[in-house]
């Protein structure tokens, strides 16, 4: 594949040489483009002694043998030519610049000029990593299309510890790497797939529900889709709009998601239980809107009926995936959850930590399978905590299949 590797002025900058030689050794053609500030903290003759090639550094760069300046399209040629723009780091700047369709330098204007794939790989003190106009121009990005490789948690070169370091750049390959060989190991399969929280009326106007964003299953909805997987969300009320590709099914209650899924469940080889459903709710919803008075409301709550143990005792051949959001003792409550509801795998997550889980774009979870095994995946991006989810679906799913009579 063809990379342009763009580096911007950061002290991980140095970083950037090695993940050109990983990127040269996985069998990628590299090319580099350089802000001014990356000319800071590292030559251009570095790169260009990796790669062999011209390092890109200005618009107006001159062709040192002729003295002539170079094509004043030469973004567009190098935009064409390559597969990927892969920016490491992604500075602060960077990502502000690509969010609001900057194009002062070499590398925001090619930016503008590409079509390929774009890949960013963020590194900057923790503060301005959390600041609230970084998250927002990460938004904007993502929203875009562009995948994002979140930074690592460590030691930074201000001294302090915490999120900001540019990841590993074996990992950033590795991202590359499995974006570009995008699997299609679902392919033939029926994914049912549940998110969101549900609603439970209390009064015309009021009801019970939970944090839940959806962000989680929307997220699986759409890995499984673009693993070849037909796939249906049956979803709760959120905010989000649904993946391409997928059939959104609506609904607001326990009960109505319980009817959407199991009218749903026959044609359905995968499902994954993502939802957050209320687990009580109001039997008897008066016809008008309770009053307040000075005097304590109280409500009688009835459960709300348990879909995935339904669907546990339904499961036939097919793959049933759990669920948990827990505070406390989390494997135990994910190990009995996966029996007691009869689940081929069970992923919990812990809701009380700050950043992750509900409401939050990333996400921290340990994937607990039958055979005893705990695979522990993130703090990442919601989107990779998926993929990492579905890896092991697949796996699963290879496995049934491959013990099943002939």
């Amino acid at each position: 594949m063809r990379v342009l590797v763009g580096v911007g002025g950061g002290i991980a900058a140095y970083k950037a040489a090695e993940l050109v030689r990983a990127l040269q050794k996985r069998g990628h053609d590299v090319q580099v483009v350089m802000t001014a500030a990356a000319i800071e903290f590292i030559q251009p003759l570095t790169f260009a002694a990796l790669t062999g090639k011209k390092v890109i550094t200005s618009l107006f760069s001159r062709d040192s043998a002729t003295d002539t300046l170079s094509s004043a399209v030469e973004h567009i040629g190098v935009a064409q030519e390559h597969d990927v723009l892969l920016v490491a780091p992604a500075t602060a700047d960077i990502l502000s610049k690509f969010a609001h369709g900057a194009a002062d330098d070499f590398l925001t204007t090619v930016h503008l000029a590409f079509a390929g794939k774009v890949i960013l790989a963020p590194a900057m003190n923790t503060v301005m990593w959390n600041h609230p106009a970084v998250q927002e121009n990460l938004k904007v990005l993502a929203t875009r299309g562009y995948s994002i490789v979140d930074p690592d948690e460590g030691w930074l070169a201000c001294g302090t510890v915490g999120a900001g370091r540019l990841a590993d750049p074996e990992r950033i390959v590795e991202f590359l790497d499995s974006l570009h060989n995008k699997r299609r190991d679902l392919e033939g399969e029926q994914v049912l797939v549940t998110a969101g929280p549900t609603q439970e009326a209390i009064d015309p106007v009021r009801f019970i529900s939970n944090r839940s964003s959806g962000k989680m299953g929307y997220a699986i909805a759409n890995a499984a889709a673009q693993r070849g997987a037909s796939v249906v969300l049956v979803s709760g009320p959120v905010a989000i709009p649904p993946p391409p590709n997928v059939e959104l099914v609506s609904v607001h209650t326990a009960e109505e998601m319980r009817a959407a899924v199991m009218e749903r469940l026959g044609a359905a080889t995968i499902v994954i239980k993502n939802a957050a459903v209320a687990d009580y709710h109001v039997s008897d919803i008066p016809k008008q809107k309770l009053k307040k008075t000075a005097t304590r409301l109280s409500l009688e709550l009835d459960p709300t009926p348990d879909i995935l143990a339904e669907l546990g005792q339904k499961k036939g051949d097919r793959l049933l995936i759990g669920f948990a959001a827990e505070t406390d003792n989390l494997l135990d409550e994910a190990r009995r959850k996966m029996t007691t509801k009869n689940c081929d795998m069970l992923v919990a997550n812990q809701v009380n930590r700050e950043g992750v889980g509900f409401e939050a774009d990333r996400n921290e979870v340990d994937i607990v399978t039958r055979d005893g095994r705990v695979i522990h995946a993130g703090p990442a991006d919601k989107s990779e905590i998926a993929e990492r989810i579905l890896d092991q679906v697949a796996t699963l799913r290879l496995h049934l299949h491959a013990s099943a009579p002939a």
